[in-house]
């Protein structure tokens, strides 16, 4: 009748046992480790919405907007006029004379010079140089835009990493857990045994030893746990000795990209390849633009103001204006425009190699990631023959137990396996979830909204 108990307990044990998230075992987790405890559990959606919302590194990189939005606004001011108020007192001695016989003496300046006025200025015709740094300022704000998407799409593997360990992570513990309670059911069996001469000292010592191992893993397994807690927490923006269990989301949009264009499809989508091609496009505007810097400039200018140093009388204050049209034309810069197309055309061709090397390195990405996506449906399929096999076999020791046949150590063994298969198949499912979303990652598909 004991025996019949014994085996209805461990089945008991593993019919329970469900993929759900354990925010019990997290309570008991906090109140060992001194971590508090808040609210329901995560989602991913909500996890990966509020992290790119606050991280500091993202609204590091969004500022940069800002930036570029003034230096377009900087370039464009090529166009604009600029005015200025001027004001000067000057005090000349000796000054100049003149004298007529018969007429007498004539001072052709004052003494004391004074001038005021507003000062107009403004470029009419520059052939090209403000018209092309304008486009280059829009094109770097394109390039910042590229980059903030870049930051994120690699935020959100991180934050999947961390999602999915923490899934892991509060499953394995929970089944070490159902491991411990059946070896302790156990341990109270053989040692009731033990008194009646049917079990050996053997048996419990060998016990005590696996509950001691299980033990140990689970402490292990506690402590990434909070570990993990702790980066989600910092991800999060909040304190370091709060926790909150994840749910568990297997459910990934299948790739529906033939097989045969996933390296193109990459390469048309990938942030990092648009980002190289941006630095390619901004590496030939460059040159283009140093082509110009040695260009003509017309301009016009005009000031308007008053002054004295008028005849007749030289210390009256008159009204007077001053305009024109200008034109500057460079004809010797010490080859400095030279030696900066140089550079420039080398930047061109140093943005094409890495362009290049980007695309390698995605192609790269592509067929590993590709490979390990397969190579986990596989794990799975296997860890769930597995896990069949792993049940059909504890049935199987159940019955020899009643019979006799194995001893105490056989059946815990059964049940064991049965538990690591579970934790194994778990791994599998998650090994999956990560390596379809490298996959989308690599081919450029969005992983946030």
């Amino acid at each position: 009748m004991v025996i019949h108990k014994f085996c209805f307990i461990i089945t008991l044990t593993l019919l329970v046992y469900s993929f759900k998230p354990i925010s019990v075992h997290c309570q008991e987790i906090i109140s060992k480790k001194g971590i508090q405890s808040h609210g329901d559990s995560l989602t991913l959606d909500y996890v990966i919405k509020e992290v790119l919302n606050s991280y500091p590194s993202i609204k590091q990189i969004e500022e940069a907007l800002n930036i570029a939005d003034a230096k377009i606004a900087l370039a464009r001011s090529g166009y604009m006029p600029n005015f200025d108020i001027s004001a000067s007192y000057t005090r000349v001695d000796p000054i100049t004379k003149i004298t007529f016989p018969g007429f007498g003496t004539f001072q052709l300046n004052p003494e004391n010079n004074y001038n005021a006025g507003v000062n107009y200025n403004q470029v009419i015709y520059d052939f090209g140089k403000t018209s092309k740094n304008i486009a280059y300022e829009k094109e770097n704000k394109e390039l910042v835009l590229k980059t903030i998407s870049e930051a994120k799409q690699k935020l959100v593997m991180v934050i999947l990493n961390n999602y999915y360990a923490i899934v892991y992570l509060e499953e394995a513990i929970k089944i070490k857990n159902e491991q411990l309670k059946t070896l302790n059911e156990h341990l109270d069996f053989i040692t009731k045994k033990n008194e009646t001469g049917s079990a050996t000292q053997y048996e419990i010592l060998s016990t005590n030893v696996k509950i001691s191992n299980v033990e140990s893993q689970k402490t292990d397994l506690e402590t990434a746990l909070i570990s993990q807690a702790s980066v989600l927490n910092s991800l999060l923006g909040n304190t370091e000795n709060r926790i909150n269990s994840v749910k568990q989301d297997f459910i990934v949009e299948l790739i529906k990209i033939p097989s045969d264009s996933l390296i193109s499809y990459a390469l048309k989508n990938r942030d990092e390849i648009q980002i190289s091609k941006e630095k390619s496009t901004l590496a030939d505007m460059n040159y283009k633009i140093i082509k110009t810097q040695n260009n003509p400039v017309i301009n016009i200018f005009a000031n308007a103001g008053g002054k004295n140093g008028y005849i007749p009388d030289l210390n009256a204050i008159k009204a007077n204006y001053v305009a024109g049209l200008g034109l500057r034309i460079p004809v010797f810069d010490g080859a400095r425009n030279k030696n900066n197309l140089l550079i420039a055309k080398s930047s061109i061709q140093t943005s094409d190699l890495e362009t290049e090397l980007v695309r390698r390195n995605i192609t790269n990405e592509i067929v590993e990631s590709a490979a390990n996506l397969k190579a986990s449906l596989k794990k799975i399929e296997q860890n769930e023959l597995q896990l069949s096999q792993a049940i059909k076999a504890f049935n199987l020791a159940q019955v020899s137990y009643q019979y006799g046949a194995i001893t105490n150590l056989d059946m815990l063994d059964a049940t064991t396996t049965v538990s690591e298969t579970r934790l194994l198949l778990l791994k599998s499912k998650i090994d999956n979830v990560i390596c379809n979303y490298k996959l989308k990652s690599a081919l450029g598909i969005k992983l946030y909204q």
